[in-house]
């Protein structure tokens, strides 16, 4: 039986990067907040100090900043006719757990997507006809457009202090920035981080053939920067300890370095870690949230009341918690009915490893964000028609890591172990690039996520069952890109070079990229959408939901710019609107 607590006005689910921008926010407005999050508490001081958090065993191979699959995990399968089965130990993505989430560990590489990525489905149709989309393909707008958006992409930009060249100043294109983005109403906060050699002699290479090479967005600053609530970030030391570490050098944007040292400082927010939320409580018509249940490190189950419920976990969660509350409609694949599950997407990457004889490229020199990329071939920048498929992504020369346990690049025919594999990573580690594609990944009928009918998690609640796979459209778009950009490499006169597009089924099993989608979407019509324009369930008025669960799709970015874009975006019309007027803020 859980215990009672006195009420408070708001309660966040998830102390990440929408659970600190909201936190921030309605303390501000002088409201009592308690964000209960799962995981520990983490700062930057104590948590990842340069002595220790440059620790790749610790974090990066054991995956200490993580979940462990014992506390929970989900079941996998690539067809409603296999029976998926529990994942033991993480491979393709690496879920979050601790305040900061996902926001401690990320890369940084902060995009906004582009303009067309938000009116996908009315833009595809109208330039190729409805017939040239797969039958099976469940792409839709997203009930907001890049204009509504651009204030508030600029708002998490300058949260983080973005280093970056723009390409687009209200509507007038920039030298040496990206030419196919959106009109950004300023540039952003600090100038692009300096590149290494490699990713200057691709984008000569690029160049060369008619590119338009721009140095990546990057949340890893050039330089310090102090940021609107008056925290200060350092420069950026190129360490190459990013993506599965926390950054012990205040250099790389996160919530720890960004927002939380002053949300902590206000008397109006508490912070409770350490607590797994098990169900959002509705009244007795179904229609208002009244509570959150949850339970503690001691095993004791607790009652928070709240007028106000922010779902703010990461994207598999949030929707695994809505489907155990009963909120919205289940996703049914025989029927195409329901909204919760509904969309999953992913990510479809794939690279070129070129090996080089003359040249020296020092690839541990790094940062998660640096590198030279073009947009030539992302969303709807080319022209399709002669190819058969829609989507795309962007491609750079972009140089994270070459960290010792996992950077061991090799020919291929060299031997997995032994002598002759040692000497060929001696001899390639310095001198071996391997630029990348970040591809779309549209939706699907087939491709959701849904209630284990077997499996369950320590608290005897179904855990979370992913059904998904490739299809042919994003197969024939990963070879396409993958293919262009080994023209590119080519032109840098390798020795060799090996292609590594996606290609056959989906597997769980190697990383990708942590970026899983959908399952509780945005949209205009409660039919296909479990969420509003301004991400406000359909079914339940002071219920919020964040995070990459709102995307229809996915685009060929990374999501986080355009997370927090509409964590901003939804925030500004619950101050100008839903406060003064609690209530469904937009009618069905």
């Amino acid at each position: 039986m859980a215990t009672k607590l006195p009420a408070t006005e708001i309660v966040i689910i998830g102390l990440g990067w929408t659970g600190s921008i909201i936190a921030e926010s309605m303390t501000k407005a002088g409201f009592n907040v308690v964000a209960i999050e799962r995981g520990p508490w983490r700062d930057t001081a104590t948590d990842f100090p340069p002595s220790y958090a440059p620790d790749e065993l610790r974090y990066a191979v054991q995956h200490d900043l993580f979940v462990r699959p014992a506390q929970t995990t989900l079941t996998f399968r690539n067809n409603p006719n296999q029976t998926a089965l529990p994942i033991r130990t993480w491979g393709s993505f690496l879920l979050p757990n601790g305040v900061g989430g996902a926001g401690v560990h990320w890369n940084a590489q902060t995009w906004r997507f582009l303009p067309t990525d938000f009116v996908l489905k009315t833009h595809l149709t109208q330039r190729y006809g409805a017939k040239f989309l797969p039958a099976d393909m469940t792409i839709q707008d997203w009930g907001v457009t890049y204009d509504e958006l651009e204030p508030h992409f600029d708002a998490f930009e300058y949260l983080c202090g973005t280093s970056g060249t723009a390409g687009n100043l209200k509507g007038q294109k920039q030298p040496f920035g990206n030419p196919f983005e959106g009109p950004r109403s300023r540039p952003y906060p600090t100038p692009a981080q300096k590149q290494p050699y490699g990713p200057v002699l691709w984008a000569e290479a690029a160049k060369e053939m008619g590119h338009s090479p721009f140095p990546q967005p990057s949340g890893n600053l050039s330089q310090a920067y102090t940021n609107p609530l008056g925290v200060t970030l350092g420069p950026c030391t190129y360490c190459g300890f990013c993506e599965r570490f926390g950054c012990g050098n205040y250099s790389k944007a996160s919530p720890q370095t960004t927002i939380l040292p002053v949300l902590m400082r206000r008397t109006n927010f508490e912070a409770r870690t350490g607590c797994e939320v098990t169900r959002i409580k509705l009244d007795n018509s179904g229609k208002r949230a009244t509570a959150v249940t949850y339970i503690d490190t001691q095993g004791r189950e607790w009652e928070q009341p709240a007028e106000m419920v922010f779902l703010c976990a990461f994207q598999m969660f949030n929707v695994q918690l809505l489907l155990l509350s009963g909120i919205g409609q289940p996703y049914d694949l025989n029927t195409g009915q329901g909204v919760i599950g509904r969309n999953y997407s992913y990510q479809v990457t794939s690279s070129v490893q070129a090996f080089f004889d003359n040249k020296i490229f020092n690839p541990f020199i790094a940062s998660g964000a640096i590198g030279m990329c073009i947009d030539d071939y992302n969303g709807d920048n080319f022209d399709h028609g002669p190819y058969g498929f829609v989507g795309g992504g962007y491609m750079g020369m972009v140089q994270p890591n070459a960290r010792p346990i996992e950077a061991t690049p090799t020919p291929p025919g060299t031997p997995q172990w032994g002598a002759a594999w040692k000497k060929a990573v001696k001899d390639n580690y310095l001198s071996t690039i391997l630029p990348s594609v970040h591809g779309s990944c549209y939706s699907y009928r087939d491709c959701y996520l849904d209630l284990d009918p077997t499996y369950k998690d320590r608290f005897g609640r179904p855990l979370m069952r992913l059904t998904f796979d490739f299809h042919e459209n994003e197969l024939k778009m990963s070879q396409f890109l993958t293919d262009r950009l080994a023209e590119i490499v080519q032109r840098m006169a390798p020795r060799q070079i090996a292609k590594l597009p996606r290609t056959g089924h989906y597997s769980i099993v190697p990383y990708q990229t942590t970026h899983t989608c959908g399952g509780a979407i945005m949209g205009t019509d409660p039919k296909t959408s479990a969420l509003n324009r301004y991400l406000q369930s359909w079914d339940v008025h002071n219920l919020f939901v964040t995070g990459a669960t709102n995307f229809p799709q996915n685009a060929g970015y990374n999501p986080t710019g355009t997370i927090g874009a509409l964590t901003y975006w939804s925030l500004d019309a619950i101050h100008k609107q839903y406060l003064k007027n609690p209530g469904p803020l937009v009618h069905a």
